[in-house]
């Protein structure tokens, strides 16, 4: 299978190749340990609703990811609190940066911090337990992290940069470039082909085209939480 027909299902793949020890499969429908990363994807949607319903016993809240397909469920016992509206960026032709800042390699002595920088800029889908998906990297100042981005989905072929986020008090310092430049080369290092997740019209796109990256398809998350 080619990486794009991947890509057009990345958490299925991901599930299916790289990450298949977090895979808590339901027939044609597959989902992350919640304690891991609360995402899951299916090949069927006439099979979510079921699916949906078992996950509910292990999670509150988790998320169907899906480029188009519209998944089923069960309004007894799962609310679908939203659609998000997302779009999926592939690295083109790598634009280099000057790194000015020192980038550290991030241990699971940093879990907690990690966790809690997540959660003040972007709460809602990180556990404590997605820092085991992929390298997570990351800028201190003040004997403080202050800046991370790290590697969440990935396949054979591809490795997802995510987790990108500074701390509202030293943003426009240049740091998310610097550690998404960092991380995108971190992939290539590996022989793998750089991917990003984002929401459409985040005003971050623009940082991450300068980098090289480009809009290929959009990709949306459907929240929902048990009833």
């Amino acid at each position: 299978m080619t990486m794009d027909k991947k890509l057009k299902n990345p958490t299925w793949h991901s599930l299916c190749e790289t990450h298949n020890l977090f895979s808590i499969t339901y027939e044609d429908v597959k989902f992350y340990d919640p304690e891991i990363c609360p995402f899951g994807a299916f090949t069927d949607a006439s099979k979510t609703a079921n699916a949906l319903n078992a996950y509910a016993k292990l999670t509150d809240s988790f998320f169907l990811v899906s480029e188009n397909e519209t998944p089923l469920f069960d309004q007894e016992t799962v609310m679908l609190v939203k659609k998000m509206e997302g779009c999926q960026m592939v690295l083109d032709t790598l634009i280099e940066i000057d790194i000015t800042e020192k980038i550290v390699p991030l241990t699971e002595m940093h879990q907690d911090e990690i966790y809690n920088l997540i959660w003040q800029v972007m709460p809602g889908y990180y556990k404590k337990r997605t820092f085991e998906m992929g390298k997570y990297f990351g800028i201190f100042k003040d004997n403080k992290l202050v800046s991370i981005a790290g590697q969440r989905m990935q396949t054979n072929d591809w490795i997802e940069v995510s987790a990108i986020v500074t701390h509202p008090d030293y943003t426009r310092r240049g740091f998310a470039k610097q550690l998404t430049l960092h991380v995108t080369k971190d992939i290539i290092k590996d022989n793998k082909h750089p991917i990003l997740h984002t929401t459409k019209g985040n005003a971050a796109i623009g940082l991450y085209e300068s980098l090289g990256y480009k809009l290929t398809r959009e990709m949306n998350w459907w929240y929902f939480h048990k009833k």
